[in-house]
């Protein structure tokens, strides 16, 4: 009934009122609210469209069911063989698919639709290996960036064997975090031989130095590589070496006389097949028979053998601490040792072996160097860093400026600005005073005819002497005469007697900023700032009107007659 309703409502319409009507009829049996026999009629009408000569109509049909785990998969899988606008909508999306239908079809495939089925969140291992195996380079890389694939490493082995030569495959595998250590390793050795072409092709080197070069930096890659490598990966690494054939005698020597001995363990005990505790052992004792039999089971070259033997007992004797020689030093004594003990051997024979040494002697003087140059480089910007800090660091002297004799405010050459590393009032000032108390702050007195004192005016003459209050008036006196507008040495001498903690050290020259305003009077605090208490009188005594002092001197003598 529903074929034949769909039919008739369809049959002369245009494509695009067709694929609309393909695309309402999908959803509805999808829903699944249709009975048994009406569901039955649906499906059947779904995959009679597919021979619709239009391709709006297979669209919409595709664009409707790819995302649904409930389409007829006989019309899930047509539309993954159509046309690739219309195969790539269900091969990316499609739960209905299983690996059979996607490696069938990225083997049939173009590149489209095998980008699109390398963009899938479910793409398993054989899905993978397939890719890997057929794709070209676009749908590799889309295969590479998707952090949802569950890749094998001989599938990314075999991927940079393909298409290793293209930057951004290399660039989408490297940044994969699940990237195991062997395909580093791949890529690293397939990068040193295409600089190593280039230079060829360029003429900057030999055919045979540049295959030197690559070779000596595939190592040197290897064994950097070991440095990060915890045991299983390292264990991965040696086998994958071997299995390439790059696990050379020349690597070995390059392992011991780099220090890199647990890769040298590892390596022996892959070739030697004995368990790596007992290499570990053997390599202790380079000069026994064990070492030799371990050598010659591992298969490396007798001539070998002297060179490192004298390493590996410079090595133990600075273990020991017979030498007391480490680091980049270590390296150069085990290859100066080697060098040593090849110089017996006859010439013809330990020719390459010494070219090679002296190479590796070369290298690990570089290296030493680029230490200590880079140590001395730290040290020297440390030195630099704090002679400016010390350079730009404001003077401690303060200067204290008088403009009237109750009023004094004190100017400091960061005028406006505190340190940052200045401590907090609880430590710096153990009474906790206010901040309109604290020194350096703008104190102004009452005139001489206000009514009012402050409570602390009698605390502070009580703890006055008499010779003190006689000074003071002195003082008093004296800075009614007229003064000069800046005086550059600290030469008054009652505010000593007051303060007893002020030193008499000339003042330097003053700022620009602080000269440039004549004052009526200037008074220098000192490099080493007085005691607050000290300071806190003398300025009390300033706020003191005259009357209640000479009131306070009669009172006092009056009691003591």
């Amino acid at each position: 009934m529903i074929l034949r309703q769909f039919l008739t409502l369809t049959q002369n319409a245009s494509p695009e009122r067709r694929a609309e009507a393909a695309g309402a009829l999908t959803r509805s049996y999808l829903q699944g609210t249709l009975g048994p026999e009406a569901a039955w009629e649906a499906k059947t009408t779904l995959l009679a469209l597919l021979d619709d000569p239009a391709a709006a109509v297979r669209r919409a049909l595709a664009q409707a069911c790819a995302d649904s785990d409930q389409a007829p998969r006989p019309l899930i899988v047509a539309l993954a063989s159509d046309q690739p606008d219309i195969a790539c909508l269900v091969l990316a999306r499609s739960p209905v698919l299983m690996d059979a239908d996607l490696v069938d079809c990225v083997a049939m495939g173009c590149e489209e639709t095998r980008t699109a089925v390398a963009g899938r969140l479910d793409l398993s291992k054989p899905v993978a290996a397939a890719l890997a195996e057929v794709g070209g380079a676009p749908s590799l890389i889309a295969l590479a960036q998707n952090p949802f694939a569950a890749i094998g490493t001989a599938a990314l082995l075999r991927m940079v064997e393909r298409h290793g030569d293209d930057a951004a495959l290399r660039q989408a595998l490297l940044a994969r975090t699940d990237l195991a250590i062997e395909v580093r390793h791949a890529i690293v050795t397939l990068i040193a031989e295409q600089l190593s072409r280039f230079g060829q092709d360029a003429g900057w080197i030999s055919s045979e130095r540049g295959a030197r070069t690559a070779r000596e930096a595939r190592d040197a890659a290897a064994l950097a590589l070991s440095d990060e490598a915890g045991e299983a990966g390292l264990a991965r690494l040696v086998a994958h070496l071997r299995v390439q054939e790059q696990l050379t005698a020349g690597l070995m020597l390059r392992a011991v006389l780099s220090l890199r001995l647990p890769f040298a363990e590892m390596a022996l005990a892959e070739l030697s097949g004995l368990s790596r505790a007992r290499v570990a052992g053997l390599m202790r004792e380079p000069q026994g028979a064990g070492f030799s039999a371990l050598h010659r089971r591992a298969g490396l070259p007798d001539l070998l053998l002297p060179a490192v033997r004298a390493a590996l007992t410079v090595w133990r004797d600075s273990n020991d601490g017979r030498n007391g020689i480490d680091g980049p030093r270590l390296a150069r004594s085990m290859i100066e040792a080697a060098l040593t003990a090849c110089e017996t051997l006859p010439f013809t024979e330990a020719r390459g072996l010494m070219a090679l040494l002296a190479r590796f002697e070369a290298e690990a003087a570089r290296d030493e160097a680029r230490i200590l140059s880079h140590e001395q480089a730290e040290a020297q910007a440390r030195e630099t860093g704090e002679a400016a800090i010390l350079l730009t660091a404001p003077a401690p002297v303060e200067v204290v400026a008088t403009t009237a004799p109750s009023e004094i405010l004190v100017l400091s050459p960061a005028s406006a600005t505190l340190e940052p590393n200045m401590p907090d009032a609880s430590t710096a000032w153990p009474l906790a005073p206010r901040p309109e108390d604290r020194i350096g702050a703008t104190v102004v007195s009452a005139g001489p005819d206000a009514a009012i004192v402050p409570d602390s005016a009698e605390i502070v003459l009580a703890g006055l002497a008499d010779a003190i209050i006689a000074q003071f008036m002195a003082d008093r006196a004296a800075a009614s005469a007229p003064t000069p507008a800046l005086i550059a040495a600290p030469s008054p001498e009652p505010l000593t007697e007051i303060v007893p903690e002020l030193s008499p050290e000339p003042l330097p020259e003053l700022s620009p900023e602080i000269s440039a305003e004549p004052l009526p009077e200037i008074l220098v605090a000192p490099k080493r700032i007085a005691r607050p208490r000290a300071i806190a009188v003398a300025v009390a005594a300033g706020m003191i009107p005259e009357h209640l002092i000479l009131s306070y001197r009669a009172d006092r003598e009056r009691l003591a007659a």
